[in-house]
């Protein structure tokens, strides 16, 4: 994979960093994260907006983010597998039928496991949002990230509609602040490609760096293409990268009960169509790789991180056991905590993948840290250098390469280590 997206920031503190109203707040001064990603400055597209808003839903900073597309556009979702949804999810999945005018958004509040009332509230905001802006409930998306169990006051989102206005839309930057929670950054992406005459642009945000594991999101990310596209083609554009991207991160091993992506069609509906397959690849192309680097972006803000670990298995039976095993090493605590330790304590490894598959030939194994060979042939490696795998362990990216010897299947997943900082945050989130 590509690491030139971002450098390393040297130096990090976590001592300034305090959780109020359950978010670890954003400095803007100084960026906590041990990696710096390109930000996205002023971005504004023609037929979208950006509207951010401070309703109190956290004690500081904009909580509430509504966009307003010109008219109604064809957009795919993807949510949570979660047995124990969100009032969000479960609103949307019922009332959407693949298009869109407004998307509301609010953190500090994931109005989930909150009953029917839960669902009301969203009945009462959407109802409201759909006379201010002229068009249907089915035409309205909604999501929500924050503290589970707590009622959503809908007033607070109502009395913000009327502050939607031309002169004061926000760009992509201030969108991705608005749906923050225990995030250190906001994570965007914009790529360009040509298509025919056209240049397009396909942008995006994503917040995420708690409950994250790979059962669809994860997070919410959402993604725009400047290009006219059915709602069909959106789906299979969207589903094609979930596996590689953000089914391919893990912080926690904790799915969310608000997990959701989404990908809209931006552009005027009269505008004529994308079907020419080439053009389509060509677009899917790009937008694999910005479907990846916000999950990239994710990952590496997981809370707490001091470390990211690249997991790569190789050579397994099929693709399930390959995905198994790297999972099984990118959730044990132990691993996690050896790595923030930069300990290359491999049987830690071993263990892991054996919890995962039964069928996994230890003798066959072969275990790298880096390019460092530490154990093979069912044992350790017996020229392990020492001196040059504890230089590597001081790295803040550890590659954790494992070949499992007998298959053809691979499977790369990303995943933080496990800090003191980790359990701070998760101790005190609703403080």
């Amino acid at each position: 994979m590509i690491w030139g997206c971002y450098h390393m920031v040297k130096n990090r503190s976590t001592k300034d960093l305090s959780l109020s109203s359950n978010e670890r707040l954003y400095h803007t001064k100084k960026n906590f994260s041990i990696f710096k990603f390109p930000i996205i400055k002023n971005l504004t597209s023609t037929h979208v907006k950006f509207y951010t808003f401070h309703t109190g839903f956290k004690k500081k900073r904009e909580d509430l983010l509504i966009v307003v597309f010109d008219s109604s556009v064809p957009v795919a979702a993807a949510y949570s597998k979660t047995s124990t949804p969100s009032a969000p999810l479960i609103w949307d999945k019922k009332n959407n039928k693949g298009f869109c005018k407004i998307l509301i958004v609010n953190s500090g509040n994931a109005n989930a496991h909150t009953g029917m009332r839960g669902i009301k509230v969203i009945d009462n905001y959407v109802k409201r949002a759909a006379i201010k802006f002229n068009c249907s409930i089915e035409q309205i998306l909604v999501s929500s990230t924050g503290v589970i169990g707590e009622q959503l006051d809908a007033i607070k989102i109502i009395n913000k509609f009327p502050l939607v206005k031309d002169s004061n839309n926000k760009d992509l930057l201030s969108a991705a602040k608005a749906i923050m929670t225990t995030d250190t950054f906001p994570k965007t992406i914009m790529k360009k490609i040509r298509i025919g005459s056209k240049n397009i642009r396909i942008f995006g945000f994503a917040k995420g760096s708690g409950m994250i594991a790979p059962n669809m999101g994860t997070l919410l990310a959402y993604i725009f293409i400047e290009a006219n596209f059915s709602k069909n083609v959106l789906k299979n554009l969207l589903h094609s990268h979930l596996e590689t991207s953000f089914n391919s991160i893990s912080v926690d091993g904790d799915t969310s009960t608000s997990d959701t992506i989404m990908l809209f069609s931006t552009v005027n509906p009269k505008d004529k169509k994308v079907v020419k397959e080439t053009d389509i690849k060509k677009i899917s192309k790009t937008l694999k790789e910005v479907m990846f680097q916000l999950a990239l972006q994710v990952v590496s803000d997981g809370e707490g991180i001091s470390k990211l670990m690249e997991i790569n298995v190789s050579r397994a039976k099929n693709y399930q056991q390959a995905s198994s095993v790297a999972f099984s090493i990118a959730n044990s605590q132990l691993v996690k905590t050896a790595i923030a330790g930069q300990d290359a304590n491999w049987g830690r490894i071993i263990m892991a993948v054996g919890k995962a598959d039964s069928k996994v030939n230890q003798n066959k194994i072969k275990l790298k840290f880096g390019k460092l060979l530490v154990a093979c042939n069912g044992q350790m490696f017996n020229k392990i250098n020492i001196k040059k795998l504890d230089i590597y362990m001081k790295n803040k990216i550890i590659k954790i390469n494992l070949d499992l010897g007998i298959g053809d299947f691979k499977r790369t997943v990303y995943a933080s280590d496990l800090t003191h900082e980790f359990v701070r945050i998760n101790a005190d989130y609703r403080s």
